[in-house]
């Protein structure tokens, strides 16, 4: 970096007596120094501080440009912190970057956990659904929340879903001379916490996680019927072929099953669903599995509601294709985009016998029964036959 004029502080409850003496030069140095009235008050640094808008707005540092400036932020800025939001406004030479331990960091270090084995969440202003991914038994779990009461409400909502017998941390004040730290039994914890500088880490017991693999028990979706059912979800999950960061387009949405079982393998879906009422069951399913920050729900008609929406990695349409839509959606695809259909009608089974015929993939016949009582007996009862063609643009 050949002259930076922006330097990125991590600041510790310990305040100038844990930085860097690079850290402190810069400081020294700065014009104007931004942060929250708390880091500013931990550097001393006077008149030269600027506390932060709210909401953030990085617009206000980059005024500065050019001119030696400093930013403020708790532990890493880069975990969490106002680093990255920065850093990707700015050139590689604009800026310069010291970061302390992280509250992550300092919570392990108290702890004596593996940091690489635990699951790290900031939860200011996110719901504690986004844990449901990660509670299993045993997790260990360390979440940063926006204060004191939060930690109570956070053991409440373990307790309501079975996860009362979790161990809880309470980390306050980390790394600096207020720092305290108190462990509790989920169902049981009563204190009142009044700080803001809270961490909490969970040892996860009692309770039971969502399966992680494809094809999720039906009844953990609401739904009114209208649901890809399990195994054939499973079917289209294998085909649909979900990668980390990739994007879906769930065509005909009905519960959001699918889009919810991709967002959990890490990607992010646009569920298109026509009616509101199971658009609102779609909104349901995706926070109760934590994953309402990854699926954007349409309501529309497919394909017309499919215009404006960013281009997709993988398509799946449930049911109602027809020539025009599938013309319509084929033509946006890139190279390498895969497509999954399914067909319970002999109309649409036609339609994709025909463009397994043109454009290649596999084509496949499912049928599927249960068993269930037949008079004093048990006795097959089939479900109607689902036709799967997959292919890659």
């Amino acid at each position: 970096m050949s002259d930076p004029w922006l330097t990125i502080i991590g600041i510790g409850e310990d305040g100038l007596a844990g930085l860097s003496d690079a850290s402190r030069k810069a400081l020294a140095n700065a014009e104007t120094v931004f942060g929250g009235e708390r880091h500013l008050a931990l550097a001393d640094v006077g008149s030269r501080g600027r506390a932060w808008p709210v909401p953030f707005d990085a617009e206000i540092v980059l005024s500065c440009r050019g001119r030696p400036t400093a930013v403020l932020a708790s532990g890493d800025p880069f975990w969490h912190g106002a680093g990255a939001g920065l850093a990707e406004k700015l050139g590689g030479g604009e800026w310069i970057a010291y970061p302390a331990p992280s509250a992550f960091s300092l919570a392990a270090g108290r702890l004596g956990w593996r940091l690489e084995a635990t699951t790290c969440l900031g939860l200011h202003a996110a719901p504690f659904e986004r844990l449901v991914p990660h509670l299993a038994q045993d997790a260990r779990i360390i979440c940063l929340l926006r204060d004191g009461k939060a930690a109570g409400d956070l053991a409440k909502w373990l307790t309501q879903r079975g996860w009362g017998a979790s161990l809880v941390w309470t980390l306050e004040a980390l790394g600096g001379p207020r720092e305290y730290i108190d462990q509790h039994r989920a169902d049981l914890f009563a204190q009142d916490i009044a700080g803001k500088l809270v961490a909490v880490a969970v040892q996860a017991r009692g309770g039971q996680g969502i399966p992680r693999s494809s094809g999720l028990p039906d009844d953990l979706f609401v739904h009114d019927g209208q649901i890809t059912k399990r195994p054939v979800r499973a079917l289209a999950l294998s085909a649909l072929a979900p990668r980390p960061g990739e994007r879906l387009w769930d065509i005909g949405a009905g519960s959001g099953s699918i889009s919810v079982e991709w967002a959990l393998c890490g990607g992010t879906a646009i569920a298109v669903e026509a009616r509101e009422d199971r658009a609102a069951n779609i909104h349901s399913n995706a926070a109760a599995f934590g994953s309402a920050h990854r699926i954007i729900v349409v309501t529309g008609q497919a394909p017309e509601a499919l215009a404006t929406l960013d281009l997709p990695d993988a398509v799946f349409i449930g049911g109602g294709l027809d020539r025009a839509m599938f013309d319509a959606i084929w033509s946006r695809l890139s190279p390498g985009a895969r497509l999954v259909a399914h067909s319970v009608t002999l109309e649409t089974e036609g339609l994709l016998a025909e463009l397994h015929r043109q454009h290649g993939g596999d084509l496949l016949r499912v049928e599927i029964a249960h068993a269930a009582p037949l008079g004093r007996y048990r006795s097959w009862e089939p479900v109607r036959p689902v036709v799967q063609w997959s292919v890659v643009r």
